[in-house]
């Protein structure tokens, strides 16, 4: 078994157009958006280790906001979810495994968490 490195952000909120129905096609919704990856990573990580040797964890901030394509409406938030995925994997050859967990808040009523978990290997 190999070992990997799991990096971590959790409960950003991010706007994004996303929805079926009528009432959400015109106004971004808040999504909460928790990234995991998985990395291939070194033997051993020692005091003076460069960050080249890991990852910067704006990496993954940058594709659950800024890599969401402006204006593009995601019909189901499993097409965000892939779309973050699909970033982490092309901007670095070490992610062995995203995991994306979404969260719509728009449609809580009463603090429930609804929404998905999408889990994408390298293939």
């Amino acid at each position: 078994m190999e070992d990997s490195l799991q990096l971590e952000v959790h409960d950003m909120e991010v706007p994004v157009l996303t929805g079926i129905y009528s009432e959400e096609t015109h106004l971004p919704q808040p999504l909460r958006i928790s990234i995991t990856v998985d990395l291939r990573c070194p033997a051993r990580f020692d005091p003076d280790t460069p960050l080249a040797a890991s990852k910067n964890y704006l990496d993954l901030k940058h594709a659950a906001t800024t890599a969401l394509p402006a204006g593009v409406h995601f019909t189901l938030i499993e097409g965000v979810a892939d779309h973050i995925c699909e970033t982490l994997f092309l901007t670095d050859e070490r992610v062995l495994r995203v995991t994306v967990k979404i969260v719509k808040l728009a449609i809580s009523e009463a603090g429930e968490a609804i929404g998905i978990t999408l889990v994408r290997h390298r293939r």
